[in-house]
């Protein structure tokens, strides 16, 4: 929809608490228009939102084979050297990077292979831990299934690539806006009816009030009802979404640098590794290149002695001279996300970073981004995201119907106010409301773009308006 068309019914009297300074009119008609503008966004991220936030149920059900085991045991599950080398045998093409050890008796084994012509992307092989067969071979992204990440894509970027990405980061950077607008207004709708409601003892704020006269107040009150149980939830999903978003997400890092605030690097440099080599040297024998598959065991031997327990990644040295890393990705509460350098040769750990010693502000980031994708609390955070993007769904739609119900075509009270609404707030608060917005549009770029375009065009919108009113010949009897 566009603005040009203004949507604003006839120009109706302003009721007399409206002429006082108030900056509740300006936060109308910013609500009303940012709602109309931004809920398609909204729409889509709540829609392909709900549909990733399943995925772990899904992959289950699409690639049962290549993630389970055809049968437990018998006996103990192979060393993971030899199953690395059984997916190599599969896979000798691509070049081994990463092994995570079955987590659970009826899982697989995932084996990770860089193929130059895939990108970011790589191929996984699935290994069944106790007979070392090959269940399978995905192409997979930081460990994604391929449905996982198209469902990512999907929401992140409505399958357009970089274009995509400003669908996305504009809707996480509007959601706060209009959330907490709609919050003031409806505090201030309660604080002018708080007399009515004491007299009464009836209604129910935070309810649907069913006894409301069908047509906008009801639709009203539904929206506003629900909104108000959203608040907490929205707002999250908002800042959650934006730490990793491409403009406000690069930001947000900036600030996290300045802060000290990054989660602390694992260092894989070897003390006193021989400069030309691998780092094992068997007895008499030839040094071992770095990152030896048969190195996997000891590697994931020391990292058990040392404390990780948890599902981890296995990752061998890059290079001559350089540690195993292992990192612990249990993102499940309570999570575990310790990371350690081990020399497998000398049987010690060399560097480690673990989740209790990262700055708060890095710890918070983490737990939030595994929530907003639905697995720090297991099913009853898929249950709350789901609850969450319906709940929007809703909102939305009642908005809509609010903005129908009282279409320019009616004379309906409650239409927004008309343009001018800024002079009614009081100077010093349209400063720093001024400069707050600046600062806000800086920090979240597709905000501050969107929110310039739309004054723009309002504006240009208002002037049409007026030539085509003086223009008009006025009415003769």
């Amino acid at each position: 929809m566009s603005v040009a068309t203004d949507v604003s019914p006839p120009a109706v009297q302003p009721r007399p608490e409206a002429s006082a300074r108030s900056i509740v009119p300006l936060l109308t008609r910013l609500h009303f228009y940012a709602g109309v503008l931004v809920a398609p966004l909204l729409v889509a991220a709540a829609v392909t939102g709900l549909l990733f936030v399943f995925t772990p149920q899904l992959d289950n059900l699409v690639y049962d084979k290549e993630l389970h085991v055809a049968r437990v045991g018998p006996g103990l599950p192979k060393p993971v050297s030899e199953q690395v080398a059984a997916a190599i045998a599969a896979h000798p093409s691509g070049t081994f990077t990463s092994v995570t050890p079955a987590s659970a008796p009826d899982a697989t084994t995932k084996v990770v292979f860089s193929v130059p012509s895939l990108g970011e992307k790589t191929h996984t092989v699935y290994v069944d831990p106790y007979t070392g067969e090959i269940r399978g071979q995905l192409t997979t992204w930081f460990g994604e299934t391929p449905l996982t990440t198209r469902l990512d894509d999907l929401h992140r970027h409505l399958l357009l690539g970089d274009v995509g990405l400003v669908y996305s980061e504009t809707a996480a950077s509007w959601l706060w806006v209009v959330v907490l607008g709609g919050l003031v207004l409806w505090c201030n709708r309660q604080w002018r009816s708080r007399g009515e409601r004491r007299r009464s003892r009836t209604e129910a704020t935070l309810l649907y009030d069913l006894r409301a006269a069908k047509g906008v107040r009801r639709t009203r009150g539904m929206h506003a009802a629900t909104g108000v149980w959203l608040t907490a939830g929205l707002l999250f999903l908002s800042a959650t979404g934006l730490t990793w978003s491409d403009w406000a997400g690069a930001n947000f890092s900036l600030a996290l640098d300045s802060l000290d605030s990054r989660r602390p690097a694992v260092s894989t440099a070897l003390s006193g590794a021989p400069s030309g080599g691998g780092g094992h040297h068997g007895e008499g024998g030839a040094a071992a290149p770095a990152g030896d598959p048969a190195q996997v065991d000891a590697v994931l031997r020391i990292a058990r002695a040392n404390g990780l327990t948890g599902p981890m990644d296995i990752t061998p040295p890059a290079a001559d001279g350089a540690a195993w890393t292992v990192f612990e990705n249990d993102n499940v509460w309570p999570v575990h996300f310790d990371r350690i350098a081990v020399d497998p040769v000398a049987g010690t750990v060399t560097d480690r970073s673990d989740f209790a010693d990262w700055p708060l502000l890095a710890q918070l980031t983490s737990l939030g981004v595994q929530a907003h994708m639905g697995y720090l609390f297991g099913p009853a955070n898929q249950i709350l995201l789901a609850a969450l993007a319906i709940g929007l769904l809703c909102v939305v739609v009642w908005g809509y119907r609010m903005w129908w119900q009282r279409r320019p075509t009616r004379t309906l009270t409650g239409a927004p106010p008309a343009r001018g609404a800024w002079r009614r707030v009081r100077p010093p608060v349209l400063v720093a409301g001024i400069v707050v917005t600046g600062a806000i549009g800086w920090a979240l770029p597709t905000f501050g773009v969107t929110l310039a375009a739309f004054i723009v065009i309002d504006v240009i919108a208002g002037l049409l308006r007026r030539r085509r009113a003086a223009a008009d010949p006025p009415a003769v009897g």
